[in-house]
């Protein structure tokens, strides 16, 4: 990685911070962090124990005059349907939302670049007018938007976790295209991030109504790689959510902050001949959060937070192309 690059002076906020996952990234490159808020006191408790910093609150009442200018705003924000009052559904109808704090923040700071993320159903998110509306107020801020859809397993992470990426560059920095990083990591699968038996016996499911379908390993493709998806093996119980069971030569299926079933969240894997849940700590590998990270929250907070996290190698990859584009 260029030095140049990585040395980069700038400054960024991070809301709808979760537990740090744009912060982490951005920090690799030298970034500086000067204001985050997360409401939710579980994943604040994290990222006060990982970062030394507790973030602000409700971003809802937090005034934009209250927040350091900034070079860079990231927001992994929550997808809401918008009520369209007007015909254009441009900035004033994201009132009501969450992206409504997004804009007017930007709105006051005019911040050089705006990093966001969302799920993958936001682009077809009520029959596509979300999406519009979310552009059409951008474009009203005066920034050119730039958006993709990235699936984790594509950039070394062993997960299926398909999201939507936005880069938008203030229209003065005149920059009218960016290009999202490509897959370039060799494909792994979720055997590769494991922990030994002896570490995850509290996460094996035993019950009489496991059914295991097939049980192999699939065949590596031409180039010596399994196939890169979430192969399912099994059922337990009726098979719903929660109630599936995957292979470790392919790919994890998407974490989850929700969702019941007795593999909630992770789903359940047939590891050395046992069927069980993913630990917290193999949860945040599929992730990329570094080893050093700590979730000091109840289980199912944890759980929570890494359903709710943003992929650090995919964050990292796009920031580059970024800071490639010469606006900071």
């Amino acid at each position: 990685m260029n030095s140049q690059i990585v040395n980069k002076k700038f400054s960024f906020i991070d809301l709808f911070a979760g537990i740090g996952g744009f912060r982490i990234a951005l920090e690799e490159f030298g970034g500086e962090c000067i204001f985050s808020s997360e409401w939710d006191k579980f994943a604040a408790i994290t990222y006060e124990h990982n970062f030394g910093e507790k973030p602000a609150g409700d971003i809802t009442k937090i005034d934009a005059n209250n927040i350091p200018s900034h070079d860079v705003l990231c927001a992994g924000f929550p997808c809401q349907a918008f009520s369209i009052s007007g015909k254009q559904g441009g900035f004033k109808d994201t009132r009501g939302t969450l992206f409504f704090d997004i804009a007017r923040i930007t709105d006051y700071h005019k911040p050089k670049v705006l990093f966001l993320e969302n799920v993958k159903n936001l682009v077809r998110h009520d029959n596509g007018k979300t999406l519009s509306t979310i552009i059409r107020a951008l474009n009203e801020l005066s920034y050119d938007v730039f958006f993709e859809i990235l699936d984790s397993s594509n950039f070394g992470i062993p997960q299926s976790r398909k999201r939507v990426f936005f880069v938008c560059f203030d229209k003065k920095l005149n920059k009218k295209s960016f290009e999202f990083p490509r897959p370039e990591a060799k494909p792994v699968i979720l055997k590769d991030i494991l922990l030994p038996d002896s570490e995850t016996s509290e996460f094996v499911i035993q019950r009489e109504d496991i059914n295991i379908k097939k049980d192999y390993v699939p065949e590596k493709d031409i180039f010596g790689n399994y196939p890169q998806k979430p192969i399912r093996l099994g059922t337990i119980n009726k098979g719903g959510q929660g109630e599936r069971i995957y292979s470790i030569y392919g790919q994890a299926i998407t974490l989850s902050a929700y969702g019941g079933g007795v593999a909630a969240k992770t789903g359940a894997y047939l590891v050395n001949g046992r069927v069980r849940k993913l630990a917290p700590r193999e949860c945040l590998r599929l992730l990329g959060f570094p080893e050093s990270f700590e979730l000091p929250v109840p289980l199912i907070q944890a759980y929570k937070q890494c359903g709710n996290g943003v992929v650090v190698p995919v964050v990292k990859k796009i920031f580059k192309k970024i800071l490639e584009a010469e606006v900071l």
